[in-house]
């Protein structure tokens, strides 16, 4: 997908979104079947980097 969480200033590559997928989240395997989503926030800027979210039902 074009799914990306940081993209170069040096590039201008969030205008075209040119990304990578570097941001992640590591959970236990008894955290695993608890996970019910997982967000990339691309609209939210002030970073080379946007905000991820997990969402656990715990």
């Amino acid at each position: 997908t074009d799914a990306y969480t940081w993209w170069s200033y040096l590039t201008g590559a969030r205008k075209t979104n040119a990304g990578w997928r570097i941001d992640y989240f590591i959970v236990s395997r008894r955290l695993n079947d608890h996970i019910r989503d997982a967000t990339i926030h691309a609209d939210i800027m002030g970073s080379d980097h946007c905000p991820v979210g997990l969402h656990i039902s715990l």
